[in-house]
């Protein structure tokens, strides 16, 4: 039975997990998982379909990247690039109107969303229409610590030492390419990068 009551028992597909409350109110109570149907095996999508989730990984993606949004079936308008820090601050503006921990997915979660299988690799469209193939920010903290050589004369001539090597990784941080699944780690959170959102449903 189809009900837009939040108070009441949560819905749960025959081998799916429940929704937070917060879930819930977001994506349309509880008809949540009465949505459209999607030919994509382990997603349903909500019911105005304007997120994915997926249910072995417990995770619910905005179908739309920031700055578009979903309208008849597509993602429409521009992303936004953002540096890292107005990244982090979309996610939170976010989830103070939505009520749902968004934030930025790890550097594996963001590579699971790529079919590396299909010809030529990439997004699945029927899940993320529209979507930009680029570089994203990803949640991963830089707490790998770097040796650099000191006898390698690239190093000596630029004054790199593990010391100070290291003392820039709190201003790195890790990209994904959803073209293709590449994950590079020592970029500047400076830089302009798309963002995708996700929660976790605990």
């Amino acid at each position: 039975m189809c009900t837009n009551d939040i108070s009441g028992p949560q819905p749960v597909l025959e081998h799916g997990p429940r929704l937070l409350p917060g879930l819930l109110a977001v994506f349309a109570g509880a008809c949540a998982f009465a949505g459209t149907p999607i030919e994509v095996p382990g997603w349903v999508l909500t019911q105005n379909a304007a997120y994915a989730i997926h249910l072995q990984d417990r995770l619910a993606w905005p179908r739309c990247v920031e700055g578009m949004q979903w309208v008849n079936n597509t993602c429409t308008g521009k992303p936004v690039l953002a540096t890292y820090a107005q990244a982090i601050s979309l996610a939170e503006a976010r989830k103070k109107v939505d009520g749902v921990n968004w934030r930025l997915p790890t550097v594996v979660e963001l590579q699971r969303l790529v079919n590396k299988s299909s010809n030529p690799p990439g997004l699945d469209t029927e899940l993320f229409p529209g979507t930009p193939l680029d570089w994203y920010w990803s949640g991963t903290a830089n707490v790998t610590t770097r040796q650099v050589n000191p006898y390698d004369y690239g190093n000596i001539v630029q004054g790199r030492t593990s010391a100070n090597a290291n003392a820039s990784a709190p201003f790195k941080g890790w990209v994904v390419n959803l073209m293709n699944g590449e994950v590079r780690g020592e970029v500047s959170k400076r830089s302009r990068m798309l963002v995708r959102l996700v929660a976790t449903q605990n």
